[in-house]
């Protein structure tokens, strides 16, 4: 085989896979709350040329150096920076300020319930007044994000026909009165976040729930973090990257054929 076709197309599928990621996240950049991901490259292990048919050293294999095998798809990764903030005067609109996730009570088609969480904060209320998010998911409150509890008990429900007003902390006050708070939590490690789908996010197994420092940003939405501009810019280094290995391979097939050509003269 020769290895220049194969270290072209490792280049190939790699750039591929970075375009990938590049164009989900920018067909999420005005999605609420959305983290952008980015891909990881890896190099193969080098491997130890050697001379074969070696005469000059009584027919053993004599090292000519290491090399590299091409590369090879790594991990992808999130970025959970801070997006920038949308104002909407909607007073159901809640954003996270700082590290935090609001928890969700969420059933999937099979009817099993279990606790997600999401940095979109576009809620509204029911006609009974529990507030949900914009999939009728039911938004959890402190002590049920706390303990991880889906149930019904955690729901938040509010009286859909006076002023809702929420502080800092998350505390729900209508006719001054404190009626609950939306469950906002932290976890140790964010390497035990998964995406679920749905700008979602599930804790795997080891992951840890802590208490957030964050503050809840009443009437206003985090945006995306996704910057459209560097994206696009990234969009062109892996194209021309990927037509650089494209030319690789098409020279070293015209090489080939040349070869060939001649040995049949």
């Amino acid at each position: 085989m020769v290895k220049g076709l194969y270290t072209a197309y490792t280049g190939m599928i790699n750039q591929q896979n970075r375009m990938d990621v590049l164009t989900n996240n920018l067909a999420n950049s005005a999605t609420n709350g959305f983290k952008k991901e980015g891909a990881t490259s890896q190099a193969f292990d080098e491997m130890l040329a050697i001379k074969i048919k070696d005469t000059s050293a009584y027919n053993l294999p004599r090292g000519i150096g290491d090399v590299s095998l091409g590369v090879k798809i790594g991990e992808c990764y999130t970025d959970y920076g801070q997006g920038s903030f949308r104002v909407t005067d909607n007073i159901y609109d809640m954003a996270i300020d700082g590290d935090g996730f609001f928890a969700i009570s969420y059933t999937n088609k099979a009817g099993e319930t279990s606790v997600k969480y999401t940095r979109d904060g576009a809620f509204t209320v029911t006609r009974e007044g529990y507030l949900v998010t914009k999939d009728g998911d039911y938004v959890l409150n402190q002590a049920a994000a706390q303990a991880g509890n889906p149930g019904q008990a955690g729901y938040i429900r509010v009286d859909p026909n006076v002023q809702l007003v929420v502080d800092d902390n998350g505390n729900l006050y209508q006719n001054n009165q404190q009626v609950g708070q939306i469950g906002v939590v932290d976890f140790a490690d964010y390497n035990f976040l998964a995406k679920y789908g749905e700008n979602m996010y599930d804790l795997v197994e080891g992951g840890q729930v802590q208490n957030s420092t964050a503050r809840v940003e009443q009437g206003t939405l985090e945006m995306s973090n996704v910057n459209v501009v560097s994206e696009m810019v990234e969009m062109i280094n892996i194209s021309r990257a990927y037509e650089s290995n494209q030319k690789i391979i098409q020279t070293i097939d015209s090489t080939l054929e040349k070869a060939v050509v001649m040995g049949k003269a």
